[in-house]
């Protein structure tokens, strides 16, 4: 089984690249973020024809999340992250798929920091953590997926000091990430490849693509029941080079 997460950073004028990646890569299951398109812009039908079923919350303008399965149809479990009933930022959603709890996620970016963006990044973060543990705790498979907005340590993220005061390299928001961790979740692709330097994010500006100036900000978070079941994973960084391609690529998991 291959999953995948993708911040398509919007969905409709990145639908041509979706759409040919997935008939190449062919995953079994894919959380996308940022899709910036309204419920009744997603392109369902379009995915649809491509072999996938999907569930969706918008937004308007910005957010948006969802998660899409060729095999069984995703059941959906959540459409919002507890904690926070005056919360209507769509950056969570959460589906049973053939058997494996998906939760995908955009965590906030934080930016500028120090200030209310930062404190709702942190707020959205124990949230977040509160809601994996009792995941845990319900000793199913779980896999939480998505952009989580953090370069967790320095092998995160090019060699530079000019992000030295961004939100997605603050001690709080790696310590945030680290406790995560700590509470039994697996980082795939740093447990695939423990001392490489592997980035998912390649920003548009300063011409940081063909600099390879990345940053690893999309993971997939694996309870004790899928990490025993981890063959694989990795970054399909091609898609960044493609034309139209969105500032992300897509990482992904192989399982047994």
């Amino acid at each position: 089984m291959k999953i995948a997460t993708w911040n398509i950073n919007n969905i409709n004028r990145r639908l041509t690249n979706l759409l040919r990646w997935l008939k190449t890569a062919e995953p079994d299951i894919v959380a996308l973020q940022e899709l910036k398109c309204t419920d009744g812009d997603f392109p369902a039908e379009a995915l649809r024809k491509a072999g996938y079923s999907a569930v969706w919350r918008g937004q308007k303008t910005w957010n948006g999340v969802a998660i899409l399965s060729r095999g069984g149809e995703p059941v959906v479990t959540r459409m919002a992250l507890p904690g926070d009933r005056e919360d209507t930022q769509s950056r969570y959603i959460e589906a049973a798929v053939d058997g494996i709890l998906i939760g995908c996620l955009y965590l906030p970016n934080g930016n500028p920091q120090p200030g209310p963006k930062f404190d709702y990044k942190l707020k959205w973060f124990r949230r977040l953590s509160a809601h994996a543990r009792k995941l845990l705790n319900a000793k199913v498979p779980v896999a939480l997926i998505g952009d989580y907005n953090v370069a967790p340590t320095a092998i995160d993220i090019y060699p530079t000091r000019s992000w030295d005061n961004d939100a997605l390299v603050q001690p709080r928001s790696r310590a945030a990430y680290a406790r995560l961790l700590k509470q039994g979740w697996t980082d795939a692709i740093r447990e695939t490849y423990p001392d490489e330097r592997i980035y998912t994010f390649w920003d548009y500006k300063r011409n940081r693509w063909a600099r390879d100036a990345g940053l690893r900000l999309d993971h997939l978070l694996l309870s004790p029941q899928l990490k025993k079941r981890l063959k694989n994973a990795g970054v399909d960084r091609a898609e960044r080079g493609r034309e139209g391609a969105s500032d992300h690529a897509p990482a992904w998991i192989a399982l047994k």
